[in-house]
């Protein structure tokens, strides 16, 4: 029988599929390209692949609205930036087979819609493997008319949602104008603001939360992050830099911890380790469930177990993937480890 933590803790899950959620950041496309090795080519020393099938996978920000959508029943939007090209309608395409509204991302014919290809081989007795990556996209800012009709456009959709996520990963989308209007503007208008960036988060103030990794976190505050006192002071030191209600700091296979209350935190550990597949597009996962376990009135302790719960899910496949909230009450009742709430 559940014990009435393990069940308030579906409830909350069941609760997922509620809020709405306008995602904004940096979207890009995986193009997964598959062949067979046939031979060596007779114009150059290189290898001759038949193709053999072609998928394209949602990543970067993309990935986190994906799992989102996954959660709650496509209620969700983005806004971001893609290119006048050929993967600019491959990428729209993508997002609504996932069920999420893209009809306010800003075209920018002088930018490329960001796509990492990613070419493999395989032989006869052998394991698929990657041969080539080819990353179409640029890292400088958008331009000042593109900011504006991003900031048009955010300030369009914040009333009709519950919460706002800025996911940042370093290819321009993120100025300092979009950050600065899109938290300002979720806290006037009430809206849980949370944030997983890249680089410099000390340029995203007052959100409710950031959900760092250790490494991040180390460069933020400019120390090594070697133990669990180190774990607690680099906390406490995120939440001054940021001026964030709440701290979650991921730690791969360490789990993650929150800090909130301003001098309050919780630990939890990792629920799979002998499990894992790939890691790729794991933090996506966890700010996804995290965003709106928040949204959806969960505890702080709650919406970390959440994250922590997703992520242990997708961990277990190859590549970006997504879970369920079916998927995740099953594996929360069929969970050994003991969590006090």
């Amino acid at each position: 029988m559940l014990n009435n933590e393990k069940l308030e803790l579906i409830n909350a899950i069941n609760r997922l599929k509620e809020p709405k959620v306008l995602v904004v950041g940096d979207f890009a496309i995986d193009e997964m390209v598959y062949g067979k090795t046939a031979r060596i080519s007779r114009e150059a020393p290189v290898l001759i692949l038949k193709h053999s099938e072609t998928k394209i996978i949602l990543g970067a920000a993309s990935n986190a609205a994906h799992n989102i959508s996954s959660l709650n029943s496509g209620k969700v939007k983005v806004i971001g930036v893609c290119g006048k090209d050929y993967y600019a309608p491959v990428l729209m395409k993508a997002f609504k087979d996932a069920k999420i509204d893209c009809s306010l991302m800003v075209e920018d014919k002088e930018r490329p819609t960001t796509t990492k290809t990613r070419i493999s081989g395989f032989s006869t007795q052998s394991v698929r493997q990657q041969i080539v990556r080819i990353d179409r996209e640029l890292n400088e800012p958008v331009s000042k008319k593109t900011e504006e009709k991003i900031i048009a456009n955010i300030k369009k959709a914040m009333p009709d949602c519950d919460a706002v996520l800025l996911s940042d990963y370093n290819i321009g989308i993120m100025t300092d104008n979009i950050i600065k209007f899109t938290i300002d503007e979720a806290n006037r208008l009430g809206k849980i603001v949370t944030v997983d960036a890249q680089g410099d988060l000390g340029r995203y103030q007052n959100a409710t939360c950031l959900t760092p990794n250790q490494p991040d976190a180390e460069k933020a505050v400019g120390y090594s992050i070697n133990n669990f006192d180190d774990v607690i002071r680099a906390g406490k030191d995120l939440l001054k830099i940021t001026n964030a209600k709440m701290m979650l700091l991921t730690r791969g296979d360490e789990g993650m911890i929150i800090f909130y209350d301003k001098d309050k935190y919780f630990s939890v550990n990792a629920f799979n380790k002998t499990d894992v597949f790939d890691v790729t597009g794991a933090g996506d996962t966890v700010v996804a469930a995290f965003t709106l376990a928040l949204a959806s009135n969960a505890t702080p302790k709650q919406a970390a177990v959440i994250g922590n719960l997703a992520a242990s899910i997708v961990i277990r496949q190859f590549g970006c993937a997504v879970t369920s909230r079916d998927e995740m009450v099953e594996v929360w009742e069929n969970l050994n480890q003991e969590i006090k709430l």
